[in-house]
């Protein structure tokens, strides 16, 4: 896999780990708004995935596909901050949906269904159901979460950014850990069962929609409430 002057093989590399680039991809594209093109991604990361072939250098020990998993990531980043293409209902609509579960579990003392979150918010259940479907890209954690103003925001710092932003670390904090297992317990049998498999066993929303047997919008409703309602009981954090 390596030329006569000890550089690898670009061909050879970009054709084995191009699968790589469209996993990324597609592991991105689950944590954004829809209108997001996956076909751009997996564009971005391959010159990601040569430029790792480039720069990597097998003798400071790191294995090339976690070098390339970053590089692919980052030209991704890129390629998404390049472009406006981040609808702000996104963030708006999370917050709405945020705060009327807060309010009814402050004053009903439990988990509140989806008709009281639809009653809360004046709506019926279908354009609440519709409200759901407009917060995908919802995250649990955004990296920069601070009192900056809304119009400075960075969704991409705070949804996908760097792991190695300052935010992580309070992620690997056990005190944060044992809040957000705590938090995901507290929630419906259903939207827990949603989380584990989507964050625990790596399946994406095509596969838990089988799984759950509804469809996928469903299943992308059911994350962004049940994002919401964790996100309400970690605010402190």
């Amino acid at each position: 896999m390596y030329t006569r002057s000890g550089t690898l093989n670009r061909e050879t590399y970009v054709t084995q780990y191009a699968p790589l680039v469209k996993r990324v991809a597609h592991q991105m594209l689950s944590k954004l708004p829809a209108n997001v093109d996956v076909d751009d991604l997996i564009q971005a990361g391959m010159i990601g995935l040569m430029d790792s072939v480039e720069r990597f250098e097998d003798d400071h020990g790191a294995k090339f596909e976690t070098f390339a998993s970053q590089r692919i990531r980052g030209a991704m980043l890129d390629e998404l901050r390049a472009g406006d293409w981040l609808p702000r209902s996104v963030r708006r609509n999370q917050r709405t949906i945020e705060s009327a579960i807060t309010k009814l579990e402050h004053h009903n003392g439990r988990v509140p269904n989806e008709r009281e979150i639809a009653s809360e918010l004046g709506m019926d259940l279908p354009q609440y159901h519709e409200l759901l479907s407009d917060a995908k890209g919802a995250q649990l954690f955004y990296y920069d979460e601070s009192d900056v103003g809304e119009d400075s925001e960075d969704f991409l710092s705070r949804g996908v950014g760097d792991t190695s932003s300052d935010p992580a670390g309070m992620l690997a904090d056990k005190r944060f850990k044992l809040s957000l297992v705590a938090a995901i317990e507290s929630l419906p049998d259903r939207e827990k069962m949603l989380m584990g498999l989507y964050y625990e066993q790596d399946l994406n929303m095509k596969e838990i929609a089988a799984v759950m047997g509804v469809t996928e919008s469903r299943v992308c409703q059911l994350h962004s409430q049940a994002v919401a309602r964790l996100r309400g009981k970690l605010k402190g954090w």
